[in-house]
């Protein structure tokens, strides 16, 4: 099973690759996209069975290790030696796995609504379960709820990502999620990091979350932005994309791919 991956920005630019959440696409990105594509090349990915990635075959159960091998397999195939991840939520996940496994070629980290360790794996196995009886769509129902603000209007497209996604490959990331705890590696993380966090996120609150991955990271920098549920990127793409341009000024200019 390969990933789908689509790529933007002048090719002679260093990578920056960006990571989905649990049932969204490569479209979760596009409010940040104008502004990176300015400097960087991005390649986002879609995850198994989430907008034009095939599902896992077989009734296959997935790890976030096996996501961040597939993300390198898709680099490897592009030729990048080097490159920057920032991701949401899941993909977040992604980032921070691909920053232990492959140290020495994640140059720069940003972790957006994300975490070391999401919550009990039992929630996570029941959510698999109900997606493999009786489809996405109790989870979508209630997404709009999960991932925004009250008062925030324009859910529809993301919720329509999420509608759109093949049962088999949501749940098997769920199944990834409940297994997924990096708590006690995190000081391992060399790649300079940025953790930003939804200060409304009700999934992945900023307090034991993103404030443990910022204190156990070592000189990793947390910004709370305020008025942002669990996809502050697009709630609040201002100051999302401001912060994630300024860390990567700061640690990215590094050769190309």
């Amino acid at each position: 099973m390969s990933l789908y991956c689509q790529a933007d920005g002048p090719r002679d630019a260093p990578v920056v690759v960006l990571g989905p959440s649990l049932g969204t696409t490569t479209g979760l990105w596009a409010p940040q996209l104008p502004a990176l594509t300015e400097r960087w090349r991005v390649l986002r990915y879609d995850l198994p069975g989430h907008g034009q990635s095939p599902p896992p075959g077989g009734g296959r159960t997935l790890t976030v290790d096996d996501l961040a091998a597939q993300v390198l397999e898709i680099l490897d195939a592009e030729g990048v030696t080097r490159f920057a991840h920032a991701g949401v939520s899941l993909g977040g996940a992604v980032g921070a796995a691909l920053a232990l496994m492959a140290p020495d070629r994640v140059a720069s980290l940003v972790l957006c609504c994300t975490s070391p360790r999401f919550g009990p794996p039992e929630r996570w196995r029941e959510r698999a379960a109900l997606v493999r009886r009786e489809g996405v769509g109790p989870v979508a129902d209630t997404a709009a709820a999960r991932w925004f603000t009250p008062g925030f209007t324009g859910a529809e497209p993301y919720v329509a990502m999420l509608r759109a996604t093949d049962p088999a490959g949501y749940a098997a990331c769920c199944d990834a999620l409940a297994a997924f705890d990096i708590t006690d590696r995190l000081a391992d993380i060399a790649a300079p990091t940025l953790v930003i966090a939804g200060a409304e996120d009700a999934p992945t609150p900023p307090a034991g979350h993103g404030d443990v991955l910022a204190a156990r990271i070592p000189a990793a920098e947390l910004v709370v932005v305020d008025g942002a549920g669990h996809l502050a990127n697009v709630e609040r793409p201002g100051p999302v994309t401001d912060a994630i341009v300024r860390h990567l000024d700061r640690t990215w200019k590094g050769l190309p791919a």
